[in-house]
């Protein structure tokens, strides 16, 4: 039509397009109860997925669980198999039949027990450890060590504190970490090691003067740890700490 009127089918054609229209703002620009508890449970999801697990203190060492990576947390290796378990104790042991003896017990009472990641954590135990005894903070080696080993290293730094002295040590690495010893005994799983490590360690008195030790000399050091742990249920086995239960010097 010309004369500028719109028939009645154009009419009709444009109302029904706008309800159509208004039709379908009402149900997709809209959201329901059930819509916003969906958007809710998503958004707890995330959250919690972003969280990492953790039932320990930041003061504990862990040592790793077959499973984990310390270094990487997105990377989960696979379990190694039973027989790649025992290849490793038997490496572990170097053909000392009371060693792997001691290390297949170990993995009797405990068959998430791995020796390559045991020996990966006890060196970060004795990095760790090390350095807060230096440092003289005993915070962080209380749940570290067991209650007769803290008590001896505390005393240790209360009496440099009290003689005015300070540990001045730079950890250099660990060259060597033997296992010597596993047993199970009493519900508890104990591993030896010796470790051999380099540090520079100078002792100071109030005034920064040198009372002994070289900051120009790196030391070779020996030490044998015992780490122990309660594998007496499965309760206890589903906590992977570690605790220093007893230090030597080498014969």
């Amino acid at each position: 039509m010309n004369d500028g009127t719109i028939d009645v089918f154009t009419l009709i054609a444009l109302i029904a397009a706008v309800v159509v229209v208004l039709k379908l703002r009402s149900v997709l620009g809209r959201r329901t109860e059930d819509d916003d508890a969906r958007i809710e449970r998503q958004a707890r999801e995330r959250e919690l997925g972003d969280q990492s697990p953790s039932g320990t203190s930041d003061n504990v060492v862990t040592l790793p669980r077959p499973g984990t990576d310390l270094d990487d947390h997105k990377s989960e290796p696979s379990r190694p198999t039973a027989e790649e378990i025992r290849e490793r104790i038997q490496k572990m042991a170097n053909n000392d039949p009371r060693l792997t003896k001691g290390l297949e017990s170990v993995l009797a009472a405990d068959p998430e027990f791995d020796p390559d990641h045991f020996i990966d954590g006890a060196k970060q135990a004795y990095e760790l450890i090390v350095t807060a005894f230096a440092e003289g903070n005993l915070k962080v080696l209380r749940d570290i060590l067991s209650d007769d080993v803290y008590r001896s290293f505390a005393q240790a730094v209360k009496e440099r504190e009290k003689d005015g002295v300070v540990l001045d040590q730079t950890f250099v690495g660990i060259n060597k970490a033997n296992v010597l010893e596993a047993e199970v005994a009493d519900g508890a799983a104990s591993v030896v090691v010796r470790f051999g490590s380099e540090m520079i360690s100078v002792t100071r008195d109030e005034s920064g003067e040198i009372k002994a030790g070289d900051p120009n000399q790196v030391e070779d050091i020996t030490d044998i740890w015992t780490f122990s742990r309660d594998v007496s249920t499965s309760r206890a086995r589903a906590n992977p700490n570690w605790q220093l239960v007893a230090t030597q010097a080498p014969n």
